[in-house]
Protein backbone atom coordinates (compact mmCIF):
# COMPACT_ATOMS: atom_id res chain seq x y z
CA UNK A 1 0.00 0.00 0.00
CA UNK A 2 0.84 3.38 -0.82
CA UNK A 3 1.57 5.84 2.50
CA UNK A 4 1.34 9.67 2.19
CA UNK A 5 2.93 11.52 5.11
CA UNK A 6 2.17 15.03 5.30
CA UNK A 7 4.01 18.06 7.01
CA UNK A 8 6.20 20.33 6.58
CA UNK A 9 8.69 19.12 3.66
CA UNK A 10 12.25 20.02 3.20
CA UNK A 11 14.28 18.70 0.14
CA UNK A 12 17.37 19.81 -1.71
CA UNK A 13 18.03 20.43 -5.68
CA UNK A 14 21.57 21.66 -5.51
CA UNK A 15 24.62 22.74 -2.55
CA UNK A 16 23.37 25.66 -0.49
CA UNK A 17 27.34 25.78 -0.26
CA UNK A 18 27.54 27.03 -3.73
CA UNK A 19 23.69 28.51 -4.57
CA UNK A 20 22.90 29.66 -1.01
CA UNK A 21 19.23 28.49 0.68
CA UNK A 22 17.96 28.57 -3.07
CA UNK A 23 19.31 25.39 -3.52
CA UNK A 24 16.52 23.74 -0.91
CA UNK A 25 12.96 23.83 -1.75
CA UNK A 26 11.04 24.43 1.75
CA UNK A 27 6.67 23.30 1.46
CA UNK A 28 4.77 24.20 4.41
CA UNK A 29 1.97 21.93 3.82
CA UNK A 30 3.42 19.45 1.83
CA UNK A 31 3.73 15.79 0.84
CA UNK A 32 5.80 12.84 0.58
CA UNK A 33 4.22 9.70 -1.47
CA UNK A 34 6.17 6.57 -0.80
CA UNK A 35 5.48 3.00 -2.09
CA UNK A 36 7.50 -0.12 -2.96
CA UNK A 37 10.75 1.17 -0.38
CA UNK A 38 10.63 4.41 -2.63
CA UNK A 39 9.08 7.76 -3.28
CA UNK A 40 7.19 8.15 -5.66
CA UNK A 41 6.05 11.40 -5.57
CA UNK A 42 6.80 15.16 -3.53
CA UNK A 43 4.44 18.01 -3.80
CA UNK A 44 1.42 19.68 -2.34
CA UNK A 45 -0.08 17.61 -0.06
CA UNK A 46 -3.73 18.26 -1.14
CA UNK A 47 -2.81 17.37 -4.23
CA UNK A 48 -0.87 14.14 -3.51
CA UNK A 49 -4.16 13.24 -1.64
CA UNK A 50 -6.41 13.94 -4.38
CA UNK A 51 -4.54 12.31 -6.56
CA UNK A 52 -4.23 8.92 -4.64
CA UNK A 53 -7.06 8.30 -2.36
CA UNK A 54 -5.97 5.08 -1.93
CA UNK A 55 -2.93 5.76 -0.13
CA UNK A 56 -2.85 5.76 3.79
CA UNK A 57 -1.85 9.02 4.96
CA UNK A 58 0.27 10.00 8.31
CA UNK A 59 -0.33 13.84 8.79
CA UNK A 60 2.60 14.88 11.00
CA UNK A 61 1.11 18.41 11.50
CA UNK A 62 3.89 21.36 11.41
CA UNK A 63 6.73 18.46 11.71
CA UNK A 64 9.28 18.78 9.33
CA UNK A 65 10.01 15.70 6.86
CA UNK A 66 13.41 15.15 5.73
CA UNK A 67 15.58 12.96 4.51
CA UNK A 68 17.00 10.45 7.04
CA UNK A 69 20.17 11.29 8.30
CA UNK A 70 23.42 9.73 6.82
CA UNK A 71 26.73 9.61 9.43
CA UNK A 72 29.56 9.16 7.35
CA UNK A 73 32.19 7.97 9.84
CA UNK A 74 31.53 5.95 12.70
CA UNK A 75 32.84 3.37 15.21
CA UNK A 76 29.94 1.18 16.18
CA UNK A 77 32.48 -1.05 18.64
CA UNK A 78 32.86 1.94 20.30
CA UNK A 79 29.50 2.32 21.28
CA UNK A 80 29.78 1.19 25.02
CA UNK A 81 32.89 3.70 25.52
CA UNK A 82 31.40 6.84 24.28
CA UNK A 83 31.97 10.20 26.70
CA UNK A 84 35.15 8.45 28.41
CA UNK A 85 37.49 11.03 30.12
CA UNK A 86 40.19 13.12 28.63
CA UNK A 87 42.56 11.46 26.14
CA UNK A 88 44.09 12.77 23.14
CA UNK A 89 43.94 10.28 20.34
CA UNK A 90 46.63 8.07 20.85
CA UNK A 91 46.02 7.82 24.65
CA UNK A 92 42.47 7.21 23.87
CA UNK A 93 43.02 4.12 21.90
CA UNK A 94 45.69 2.77 24.03
CA UNK A 95 43.17 3.79 26.88
CA UNK A 96 39.76 2.33 25.69
CA UNK A 97 39.38 2.04 22.32
CA UNK A 98 41.59 -1.32 22.02
CA UNK A 99 40.61 -2.35 25.01
CA UNK A 100 36.61 -2.54 23.81
CA UNK A 101 37.86 -3.90 20.57
CA UNK A 102 39.49 -6.59 21.74
CA UNK A 103 36.35 -7.85 22.79
CA UNK A 104 34.63 -8.41 19.84
CA UNK A 105 36.85 -11.41 19.00
CA UNK A 106 33.34 -12.99 21.25
CA UNK A 107 30.43 -13.04 18.21
CA UNK A 108 27.65 -12.48 20.82
CA UNK A 109 29.28 -9.47 22.15
CA UNK A 110 29.32 -8.12 18.53
CA UNK A 111 26.26 -8.78 18.04
CA UNK A 112 24.83 -7.11 21.35
CA UNK A 113 26.75 -3.76 20.49
CA UNK A 114 25.71 -4.04 16.83
CA UNK A 115 22.26 -4.40 18.12
CA UNK A 116 22.43 -1.46 20.62
CA UNK A 117 24.20 1.06 18.44
CA UNK A 118 21.39 0.69 15.67
CA UNK A 119 19.48 1.00 18.02
CA UNK A 120 20.41 4.62 18.96
CA UNK A 121 21.22 5.86 15.96
CA UNK A 122 17.78 5.38 14.52
CA UNK A 123 16.13 6.96 17.82
CA UNK A 124 18.35 9.90 16.44
CA UNK A 125 17.01 9.93 13.23
CA UNK A 126 20.32 8.55 11.67
CA UNK A 127 19.19 6.16 8.70
CA UNK A 128 22.74 4.99 7.01
CA UNK A 129 25.94 5.25 8.03
CA UNK A 130 29.57 4.47 7.55
CA UNK A 131 31.26 1.99 10.22
CA UNK A 132 34.65 0.64 11.52
CA UNK A 133 34.33 -2.93 12.58
CA UNK A 134 37.19 -4.29 14.45
CA UNK A 135 40.20 -6.81 13.33
CA UNK A 136 37.43 -9.42 13.93
CA UNK A 137 35.51 -10.90 10.97
CA UNK A 138 32.81 -11.49 13.37
CA UNK A 139 32.54 -7.86 13.55
CA UNK A 140 31.71 -7.11 10.38
CA UNK A 141 29.13 -9.94 10.20
CA UNK A 142 27.64 -8.70 13.33
CA UNK A 143 27.13 -5.65 12.30
CA UNK A 144 26.13 -6.26 8.28
CA UNK A 145 23.26 -9.17 10.05
CA UNK A 146 22.05 -6.23 11.94
CA UNK A 147 21.62 -4.19 9.38
CA UNK A 148 20.40 -6.51 7.25
CA UNK A 149 17.58 -7.11 9.51
CA UNK A 150 16.53 -3.61 9.55
CA UNK A 151 16.47 -2.88 5.89
CA UNK A 152 19.13 -0.51 5.99
CA UNK A 153 21.76 1.20 3.30
CA UNK A 154 24.59 0.31 5.52
CA UNK A 155 28.68 0.88 4.82
CA UNK A 156 31.29 -1.04 6.77
CA UNK A 157 34.73 -2.90 6.83
CA UNK A 158 36.79 -4.89 8.95
CA UNK A 159 39.52 -2.69 10.38
CA UNK A 160 43.37 -3.18 9.29
CA UNK A 161 46.15 -3.24 11.68
CA UNK A 162 49.40 -5.06 11.68
CA UNK A 163 51.34 -2.77 14.04
CA UNK A 164 51.31 -0.54 17.05
CA UNK A 165 48.50 -2.12 18.08
CA UNK A 166 48.23 -4.80 21.28
CA UNK A 167 47.91 -8.56 20.76
CA UNK A 168 44.76 -9.83 19.38
CA UNK A 169 43.82 -6.65 17.87
CA UNK A 170 47.07 -7.24 14.69
CA UNK A 171 47.03 -9.10 11.93
CA UNK A 172 49.22 -9.11 8.68
CA UNK A 173 49.73 -8.34 5.13
CA UNK A 174 47.95 -11.10 4.12
CA UNK A 175 44.91 -11.94 6.49
CA UNK A 176 44.03 -8.26 5.81
CA UNK A 177 44.04 -9.20 2.32
CA UNK A 178 42.79 -12.14 2.65
CA UNK A 179 39.75 -11.79 5.59
CA UNK A 180 38.90 -8.16 3.94
CA UNK A 181 38.49 -10.22 0.53
CA UNK A 182 36.48 -12.88 1.94
CA UNK A 183 33.75 -10.32 3.48
CA UNK A 184 34.18 -8.53 0.41
CA UNK A 185 32.59 -11.13 -1.02
CA UNK A 186 30.21 -12.06 1.40
CA UNK A 187 28.42 -8.75 1.82
CA UNK A 188 29.45 -6.10 -0.77
CA UNK A 189 26.09 -5.60 -2.44
CA UNK A 190 23.97 -8.08 -0.48
CA UNK A 191 20.88 -5.60 -0.04
CA UNK A 192 21.70 -2.24 0.95
CA UNK A 193 25.12 -3.37 2.09
CA UNK A 194 28.26 -1.93 0.73
CA UNK A 195 31.63 -3.27 1.72
CA UNK A 196 34.41 -0.73 2.72
CA UNK A 197 38.33 -1.39 2.48
CA UNK A 198 39.25 -0.07 6.13
CA UNK A 199 42.92 0.60 6.85
CA UNK A 200 42.35 1.85 10.61
CA UNK A 201 45.35 4.52 9.60
CA UNK A 202 48.86 4.94 8.91
CA UNK A 203 50.67 4.42 12.49
CA UNK A 204 48.37 1.34 12.57
CA UNK A 205 49.70 -0.21 9.19
CA UNK A 206 52.92 -1.09 7.72
CA UNK A 207 54.17 -0.19 4.09
CA UNK A 208 53.28 -4.30 3.02
CA UNK A 209 49.36 -3.94 4.35
CA UNK A 210 48.81 -0.52 3.33
CA UNK A 211 49.54 -2.23 -0.15
CA UNK A 212 48.25 -5.16 -0.04
CA UNK A 213 44.74 -3.07 1.01
CA UNK A 214 45.47 -0.77 -2.20
CA UNK A 215 45.66 -4.15 -4.09
CA UNK A 216 42.36 -5.12 -3.02
CA UNK A 217 41.07 -1.56 -3.80
CA UNK A 218 42.08 -1.84 -7.44
CA UNK A 219 40.72 -5.37 -7.84
CA UNK A 220 37.38 -3.89 -6.46
CA UNK A 221 37.13 -0.20 -7.44
CA UNK A 222 33.51 0.37 -7.17
CA UNK A 223 33.66 -0.37 -3.01
CA UNK A 224 34.51 2.53 -0.84
CA UNK A 225 38.08 2.48 1.06
CA UNK A 226 38.13 4.91 4.62
CA UNK A 227 40.64 5.85 7.18
CA UNK A 228 41.55 8.56 9.13
CA UNK A 229 43.84 11.63 7.92
CA UNK A 230 45.83 14.51 9.70
CA UNK A 231 43.69 14.55 12.90
CA UNK A 232 45.89 15.38 15.42
CA UNK A 233 49.37 17.61 14.89
CA UNK A 234 50.90 14.67 17.44
CA UNK A 235 49.33 11.82 14.76
CA UNK A 236 51.05 13.78 11.69
CA UNK A 237 54.43 13.76 13.97
CA UNK A 238 54.31 10.01 14.55
CA UNK A 239 53.61 9.58 10.43
CA UNK A 240 56.84 11.43 9.92
CA UNK A 241 58.52 8.63 11.96
CA UNK A 242 57.23 5.93 10.61
CA UNK A 243 57.06 6.57 6.64
CA UNK A 244 60.15 9.23 6.51
CA UNK A 245 59.98 8.74 2.27
CA UNK A 246 56.79 10.33 2.63
CA UNK A 247 56.11 13.69 1.14
CA UNK A 248 53.33 14.30 3.69
CA UNK A 249 50.48 11.99 5.69
CA UNK A 250 48.13 11.76 2.73
CA UNK A 251 51.66 10.20 0.56
CA UNK A 252 51.76 7.33 2.98
CA UNK A 253 47.98 6.43 1.01
CA UNK A 254 48.64 7.24 -2.39
CA UNK A 255 51.85 5.75 -2.67
CA UNK A 256 50.24 2.22 -1.69
CA UNK A 257 47.02 2.72 -3.95
CA UNK A 258 44.90 4.07 -1.26
CA UNK A 259 44.37 7.52 -2.87
CA UNK A 260 41.59 7.38 -5.55
CA UNK A 261 37.67 9.16 -6.36
CA UNK A 262 35.54 6.48 -3.87
CA UNK A 263 38.09 7.04 -0.82
CA UNK A 264 36.76 9.12 2.53
CA UNK A 265 39.09 10.35 4.77
CA UNK A 266 37.98 11.12 8.18
CA UNK A 267 38.70 14.53 9.95
CA UNK A 268 41.26 16.16 7.49
CA UNK A 269 42.45 19.25 10.17
CA UNK A 270 45.93 19.83 9.38
CA UNK A 271 46.05 19.54 5.78
CA UNK A 272 49.36 20.71 3.79
CA UNK A 273 48.38 22.45 0.39
CA UNK A 274 49.78 19.41 -1.23
CA UNK A 275 47.63 17.08 0.42
CA UNK A 276 44.22 19.57 -0.47
CA UNK A 277 45.30 20.09 -4.15
CA UNK A 278 45.38 16.08 -4.61
CA UNK A 279 42.55 15.04 -2.35
CA UNK A 280 40.58 17.76 -4.54
CA UNK A 281 42.22 16.71 -7.99
CA UNK A 282 40.92 12.98 -7.67
CA UNK A 283 37.51 13.83 -5.98
CA UNK A 284 38.17 12.13 -3.12
CA UNK A 285 35.78 12.78 0.00
CA UNK A 286 36.94 14.75 3.59
CA UNK A 287 34.22 13.76 6.34
CA UNK A 288 34.46 16.50 9.56
CA UNK A 289 33.79 15.31 12.71
CA UNK A 290 33.25 18.00 15.11
CA UNK A 291 32.22 16.40 17.99
CA UNK A 292 34.80 14.11 18.14
CA UNK A 293 37.70 17.13 17.07
CA UNK A 294 36.79 18.95 20.57
CA UNK A 295 36.21 16.03 22.78
CA UNK A 296 39.22 15.09 21.71
CA UNK A 297 41.28 17.83 21.07
CA UNK A 298 42.30 17.74 17.65
CA UNK A 299 41.87 21.26 16.14
CA UNK A 300 39.42 22.77 13.64
CA UNK A 301 38.09 21.84 10.92
CA UNK A 302 38.49 24.72 7.85
CA UNK A 303 34.09 23.73 6.58
CA UNK A 304 34.13 27.11 4.62
CA UNK A 305 37.64 26.84 3.26
CA UNK A 306 37.83 22.98 1.89
CA UNK A 307 34.07 24.01 0.74
CA UNK A 308 35.11 26.87 -0.83
CA UNK A 309 38.15 24.90 -2.70
CA UNK A 310 35.67 22.78 -4.27
CA UNK A 311 36.30 19.28 -1.80
CA UNK A 312 33.35 17.00 -1.01
CA UNK A 313 32.41 16.74 2.17
CA UNK A 314 30.28 14.84 4.58
CA UNK A 315 29.41 15.20 8.51
CA UNK A 316 29.79 12.11 11.19
CA UNK A 317 29.49 11.66 14.84
CA UNK A 318 32.83 9.96 14.87
CA UNK A 319 31.29 7.78 17.63
CA UNK A 320 32.60 6.92 20.01
CA UNK A 321 35.13 9.43 20.00
CA UNK A 322 32.46 11.52 19.04
CA UNK A 323 30.51 12.37 22.04
CA UNK A 324 26.76 11.88 20.80
CA UNK A 325 25.25 9.79 18.44
CA UNK A 326 23.08 12.58 17.14
CA UNK A 327 23.49 14.15 14.22
CA UNK A 328 21.66 17.23 15.33
CA UNK A 329 24.04 17.26 18.06
CA UNK A 330 26.51 16.83 15.33
CA UNK A 331 25.47 20.02 13.02
CA UNK A 332 25.36 22.13 16.50
CA UNK A 333 28.99 21.18 16.88
CA UNK A 334 29.98 21.87 13.20
CA UNK A 335 28.02 25.60 13.66
CA UNK A 336 29.98 26.28 16.54
CA UNK A 337 33.74 25.63 15.25
CA UNK A 338 32.84 27.12 12.33
CA UNK A 339 32.13 30.36 14.69
CA UNK A 340 35.24 30.07 15.76
CA UNK A 341 36.96 29.40 12.47
CA UNK A 342 34.94 32.90 11.24
CA UNK A 343 32.39 31.49 9.14
CA UNK A 344 28.83 30.96 10.58
CA UNK A 345 27.49 27.89 8.61
CA UNK A 346 23.50 28.48 7.34
CA UNK A 347 21.11 26.39 8.38
CA UNK A 348 20.56 25.11 5.29
CA UNK A 349 24.08 24.13 5.18
CA UNK A 350 24.22 22.44 8.12
CA UNK A 351 21.28 19.80 7.44
CA UNK A 352 22.51 19.71 3.53
CA UNK A 353 25.67 18.33 5.28
CA UNK A 354 24.08 15.81 7.17
CA UNK A 355 21.65 14.25 4.66
CA UNK A 356 22.91 15.37 0.95
CA UNK A 357 26.28 16.31 1.77
CA UNK A 358 27.17 12.85 3.38
CA UNK A 359 25.26 10.67 0.92
CA UNK A 360 27.86 12.46 -1.87
CA UNK A 361 31.01 11.71 0.36
CA UNK A 362 29.65 7.44 0.80
CA UNK A 363 28.61 8.27 -3.51
CA UNK A 364 24.99 7.19 -2.58
CA UNK A 365 23.39 10.72 -2.83
CA UNK A 366 21.77 9.43 -6.33
CA UNK A 367 20.04 6.63 -3.94
CA UNK A 368 20.06 8.63 -0.19
CA UNK A 369 20.05 11.96 1.63
CA UNK A 370 17.22 14.04 -0.44
CA UNK A 371 13.90 13.83 -0.91
CA UNK A 372 12.51 13.66 -4.97
CA UNK A 373 10.86 10.67 -6.95
CA UNK A 374 13.27 7.61 -7.58
CA UNK A 375 15.02 8.11 -4.23
CA UNK A 376 14.96 5.55 -1.37
CA UNK A 377 12.20 5.90 1.35
CA UNK A 378 14.48 6.41 4.09
CA UNK A 379 12.83 9.46 6.21
CA UNK A 380 12.95 11.10 9.27
CA UNK A 381 9.99 13.49 11.00
CA UNK A 382 11.40 16.25 13.02
CA UNK A 383 9.35 17.62 15.46
CA UNK A 384 10.67 21.35 15.70
CA UNK A 385 8.85 22.14 18.68
CA UNK A 386 10.28 19.14 20.69
CA UNK A 387 10.96 20.46 24.09
CA UNK A 388 9.50 24.21 25.61
CA UNK A 389 13.04 26.09 25.26
CA UNK A 390 13.10 24.86 21.62
CA UNK A 391 9.34 25.80 21.33
CA UNK A 392 9.42 28.95 22.47
CA UNK A 393 12.07 30.22 20.22
CA UNK A 394 10.85 29.04 17.12
CA UNK A 395 7.44 30.09 17.61
CA UNK A 396 9.07 33.21 16.92
CA UNK A 397 10.81 31.68 13.88
CA UNK A 398 9.78 34.30 10.32
CA UNK A 399 11.25 31.66 8.05
CA UNK A 400 11.69 27.97 7.81
CA UNK A 401 15.52 28.44 8.89
CA UNK A 402 14.75 30.16 11.93
CA UNK A 403 12.20 27.45 12.90
CA UNK A 404 14.70 24.79 12.10
CA UNK A 405 17.93 26.20 13.76
CA UNK A 406 17.03 26.25 17.41
CA UNK A 407 16.24 22.33 16.90
CA UNK A 408 19.86 21.89 15.58
CA UNK A 409 21.78 23.76 18.76
CA UNK A 410 19.07 22.08 21.09
CA UNK A 411 17.74 19.24 19.46
CA UNK A 412 18.20 15.66 20.64
CA UNK A 413 16.56 12.28 20.17
CA UNK A 414 13.23 13.73 21.58
CA UNK A 415 13.01 15.79 18.32
CA UNK A 416 12.85 12.67 16.26
CA UNK A 417 8.91 11.90 15.89
CA UNK A 418 9.19 9.41 13.22
CA UNK A 419 12.33 7.63 11.13
CA UNK A 420 11.36 5.30 8.10
CA UNK A 421 13.40 2.85 6.40
CA UNK A 422 13.04 1.83 3.13
CA UNK A 423 9.38 2.54 3.19
CA UNK A 424 8.32 0.66 6.49
CA UNK A 425 8.14 3.09 9.54
CA UNK A 426 10.99 1.80 12.06
CA UNK A 427 10.58 4.41 14.87
CA UNK A 428 7.16 6.20 15.72
CA UNK A 429 6.52 8.46 18.42
CA UNK A 430 3.99 10.69 17.02
CA UNK A 431 1.78 9.86 13.99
Amino acid sequence: MAELLIGQVLAYHGDPFVEGTGAARHMTRGGVLVEGGKIRATGAADDLRAAHPEARVHDYGQALISAGFVDAHVHFPQTAIIASWGKRLIDWLNSYTFPEETRFADPAYAAEIAGRYFDLALAHGTTSMCSYATIHPASVDAFFGEAQRRGLRAFAGRTCMDRNAPDGLRDTAQTAYDESRALLTKWHGVDRLSYVITPRFSPTSTPEQLSALGALWAENPSCLMQTHLSEQTDEIAWVKGLYPAARDYLDTYEMHGLLGTNGVYGHAIHLEPREKDRLREVGAALVHCPTSNTFIGSGIFDMAGLKAAGQVVGLATDTGGGSSFSMLRTMAAAYELGQLNGAALHPAQLWWLATQGSAQALRVADRIGNLAPGMEADIVVIDLASTPVIAQRAARAEDIWEAIFPTIMMGDDRAVAAVWIGGKQAVARAD
